[in-house]
């Protein structure tokens, strides 16, 4: 092959390859990590506030991979007793919010603001009050859940909501 067919394939090699890479289109942030299961993050609550029979806290997801991930929205958040995750009355309500979707790298959190009426707003026979050991949580999308330690005393009567919980967001 001679100099100058060399050359000439060797562009035509080159401009081939330039437009494969201009005609591949970029991906959004979250499109290019992949979805945060309860693997990648570890849930905590932290209390923050109370008054006029409500307590109030944040349930806290910190990505604990080494890879980025992306989740938002709410996630699932619920009592659990008798010392082996028994739900205890209703699941948290949703509250009214903005849902995002967020991407978390390595070590970086999303809240979701709780507020927990107290059981003792409700007479006893409504609400059936039974002891707490803590509560269950679903990260969004996730069928697997996690446990956190928080006793209190919660309603047995499923028609009495206790718990809401806001979308999850950037503290």
């Amino acid at each position: 092959m001679s100099g100058s067919r060399k050359l000439v394939s060797g562009f035509a090699a080159v401009s081939v390859a330039a437009l494969a890479l201009v005609a591949v289109p970029l991906a959004p942030a979250q499109a290019a990590t992949p979805q945060c299961t309860n693997a990648n993050l570890h849930a905590t609550f932290h209390h923050t506030d109370s008054g006029a029979g409500h307590r109030f806290g944040r349930l806290v997801l910190t990505n604990v991979s080494n890879h980025a991930c992306h989740t938002g929205g709410y996630g699932g958040l619920s009592y659990v007793g008798h010392g082996n995750g028994t739900q205890i009355g209703a699941a948290a309500t949703r509250d009214a919010g903005t849902v995002r979707t967020l991407v978390l790298s390595p070590g970086q959190r999303v809240v979701s603001e709780v507020s927990e009426t107290v059981a003792s707003n409700f007479s006893a026979s409504t609400c059936h009050p039974t002891a707490v050991d803590g509560f269950r949580v679903y990260v969004p999308n996730a069928t697997r859940s996690q446990f956190i330690a928080h006793r209190t005393t919660g309603c047995a009567n499923a028609s009495v909501h206790l718990i809401a919980h806001k979308p999850f967001r950037r503290p």
